[in-house]
């Protein structure tokens, strides 16, 4: 399988990223992002993009895409947050649609897809994921995890997760943790086999992960 991916140097894509490139299956991976992952491996090619929205194509004939790359919410006006998690990912998107792929989108746990909610983030999320559902892809897939443990030995851990780390059991416990090789492996195997919904919760995840 080869995986195109993004958000490489953020916590979510550089776990997935580790994962990906120790799972036998992934035979390649091209990393588009920004700037450098910090990671080299024979399986991992990397194409820098530092806007996104100026991109007029992309590379073609990968088996699918992980769209990890994402912005956190605080402090931004909703216009600059629909720039960055509506606009950038619908673009890229549409820029890479082909029915021999599958694309996987990171929301998050309370997106809302009805778009009418109070929670301006949750709102423009669940535009994403709608807008996304109408391309001309194999699949698409939009996963909504909740707390995430990294892999082992990833580059890139967020600061609020070097505060909040020490809760990961509690959450765990509570259905609502999903390690970073749980999300890759269920990225992984949607892109092999499908899955019977498109919008996946903490425990879609885990039961797609284990299959």
């Amino acid at each position: 399988m080869k995986v195109m991916l993004t958000g490489a140097t953020g916590m979510v894509g550089a776990g997935v990223l580790v994962a990906c490139l120790q799972t036998p299956a992934v035979t390649e991976v091209l990393s588009v992002s920004r700037r450098p992952c910090g990671v080299t491996d024979p399986k991992l090619k990397e194409l820098l993009a530092p806007d996104f929205l100026a991109l007029t194509e992309l590379p073609q004939g990968y088996d699918a895409c992980f769209y990890c790359a994402g912005v956190s919410s605080v402090g931004m006006s909703e216009a600059d947050y629909t720039k960055a998690s509506f606009d950038t990912p619908l673009h890229f998107a549409e820029l890479l649609q082909s029915p021999g792929t599958t694309f996987i989108y990171i929301t998050g746990a309370s997106t809302d897809g009805t778009e009418q909610g109070r929670v301006m983030w949750a709102r423009v999320k669940g535009r994403a994921e709608n807008a996304l559902m109408k391309l001309a892809f194999k699949g698409v897939y939009n996963f909504r995890p909740a707390m995430m443990k990294p892999v082992p030995g990833q580059l890139h851990v967020n600061k609020l997760y070097n505060w909040l780390g020490w809760t990961y059991p509690l959450w765990e416990a509570a259905g609502k943790g999903n390690p970073l090789t749980d999300v890759a492996q269920a990225m992984v195997n949607a892109a092999d086999q499908g899955y019977e919904k498109h919008v996946l919760e903490v425990r879609d995840i885990k039961a797609l992960a284990a299959r």
